[in-house]
């Protein structure tokens, strides 16, 4: 049944394809851009279609077995849907559905855009619902993948909503503070800004403890929406070269 649900997508994906939305969106990927080019509307309401029609037949087991196959693509649209659909089972989550989507980043979570459409439209779920600790999270900082720690600050940053605080952020990006990936560090960037509307004075002692050891964009974001002469603050200091 599977690999026909596989064949249809990839059917219905084809034939929607348009070359001039591939070439919108490519220079957004600086690691390089695959996809079909299809719509958002046309999407939208044919992702409703399919969960609508498979209603009798789906579940959240045969979802993430169809995710792991669509996640494998190189496709963004096939990614995206394989998240969708997860995402449709929201009320079936569990610690072991946190496991089996963790696998997903080895499988074929490969650019900025799956990993954020991941941690808008499904991870936040496990936490918000008490399914599992935020702590777990912590465990994903030291992984081989950027697009897993970067999942980190990304999803965190959609917790902000839900009253999010430094003192239960700071513990998980910490670790990360060091990372050299520019993904990573626009993603802890980007959670320190929205955590700073709440927290500034929080938010501005951390980035002075980092400032002079993290990555740049870290402070840059994080910066973005101070005074502009205020952030200055945050420059990294300069050492002094001791002269004879």
């Amino acid at each position: 049944m599977l690999s026909n649900r596989i064949k249809e997508i990839r059917f219905f994906f084809k034939a929607n394809a348009d070359i001039t939305i591939v070439k919108k969106y490519e220079r957004y990927f600086k690691e390089g851009y695959d996809g079909y080019g299809i719509d958002t509307k046309i999407f939208e309401k044919q992702r409703d279609t399919w969960i609508e029609n498979w209603k009798a037949e789906m579940s959240l087991e045969k979802y993430l077995d169809l995710g792991d196959e669509l996640i494998r693509s190189e496709k963004l649209e096939e990614k995206s849907l394989a998240i969708q659909f997860v995402k449709s089972e929201r009320a079936n989550y569990s610690p072991e559905t946190f496991k089996r989507l963790e696998q997903w980043f080895s499988l074929g979570i490969s650019n900025w855009a799956a990993t954020d459409i991941f941690c808008i439209l499904v991870l936040p779920y496990f936490f918000t619902d008490d399914i599992i600790t935020l702590n777990r999270l912590k465990e994903w900082t030291s992984s081989p993948s950027i697009w897993q720690r970067r999942s980190v600050p990304v999803t965190l940053n959609q917790l902000l909503k839900r009253g999010l605080r430094p003192t239960s952020a700071f513990p998980l990006i910490t670790p990360l503070m060091l990372d050299e990936s520019e993904y990573v560090q626009k993603g802890i960037g980007t959670l320190l800004r929205g955590l700073w509307k709440g927290y500034p004075a929080e938010v501005e002692d951390f980035l002075m403890q980092w400032k002079d050891q993290c990555g740049r964009l870290i402070v840059q974001y994080a910066a973005e929406k101070m005074d502009k002469e205020y952030r200055k603050k945050f420059r990294k200091t300069k050492t002094k070269t001791r002269t004879c």
